[in-house]
């Protein structure tokens, strides 16, 4: 029975029977796609693994510790690897962002189909995995840091592109109606009308992307695309737990550093 918003205050009233039973068969059909689903996961899943993953984890977590604090000089490379492929990869996505957003939003692209293909490049970008651009990559260019800071580039493509279009068609269009009513030129409108209102929005975008960036750039490594994760994949590969242990340290170091920056980047940009 809802609760119903009149003139008058709320007002209860009785559901009609035929949205009733539709609200009873959306509850079934989900219950039924949950059920199906779980399904599916329990016919792929090796029971035996799951019971004895506690064991496992406590197994693992003791050869851990000690950290390998020794190791920890053959870290800042890496380290450094993984700040610069999170660091030119996040300036690479940004240059191109910009150019796109601007073609994307519906008030300042040319023609509709160049927001079409704009919006398809957007949603394209933002669909693939770094990890599956950086495996691609590592096949097209080889392995190192090259291929995954383009692999962090362009994942970045498109959400950076979306948060900045979204941000130039929300924009107050008087400034701009102004500047083309003393005869400004297009160009001239986009420059002193949209670009001084957006711009905190790029700088934050830009911040923010390279936050995310840093956190994913540490696992890149997996595949072959430089940066720390190459130490972790190779201590794993020979089960040298203590050096594990000691990286995901440094790793979580790094992140909260890059968490630090941001916020006090992003607090003097607001």
């Amino acid at each position: 029975m809802p609760l119903i918003e009149t003139n008058d205050g709320p007002v209860w009233r009785r559901r009609t029977p035929l949205k009733q039973w539709l609200i009873w068969a959306a509850w079934l059909i989900g219950i039924c796609i949950a059920a199906y689903a779980w399904n599916l996961i329990s016919e792929k899943t090796i029971w035996m693994f799951v019971w004895d993953a506690p064991r496992q984890m406590t197994d693992i977590g003791a050869r851990m510790f000690p950290p390998d604090w020794d190791y920890l000089a053959k870290l800042w490379k890496p380290v450094w690897d993984t700040l610069n492929i999170a660091t030119i990869g996040t300036a690479i996505a940004m240059i191109l962002a910009v150019p796109i957003a601007f073609l994307a939003a519906h008030n300042t692209t040319p023609h509709k189909s160049v927001r079409a293909v704009m919006l398809f490049i957007i949603v394209g970008t933002r669909s693939v995995n770094s990890l599956i651009w950086a495996l691609l990559l590592v096949v097209i260019v080889g392995p190192g840091v090259l291929a995954g800071t383009i692999a962090i580039g362009f994942r970045s493509i498109g959400g950076c592109s979306k948060l900045i279009y979204e941000a130039i068609e929300e924009i107050d269009q008087t400034q701009v109606e102004a500047i083309e009513a003393t005869g400004g030129s297009r160009a001239q409108q986009m420059i002193y009308g949209i670009v001084p209102q957006i711009l905190p929005t790029i700088a934050g975008v830009g911040v923010f992307r390279w936050d995310i960036n840093v956190r994913g750039s540490t696992i890149l490594g997996i595949v072959g695309a430089g940066g720390i994760g190459v130490q972790l994949n190779a201590s794993i590969n020979v089960l040298a737990w203590t050096q594990v242990s000691m990286i995901l340290l440094v790793i979580l170091g790094t992140v909260f550093l890059s968490e630090f920056i941001s916020a006090k980047v992003r607090g003097a940009i607001i």
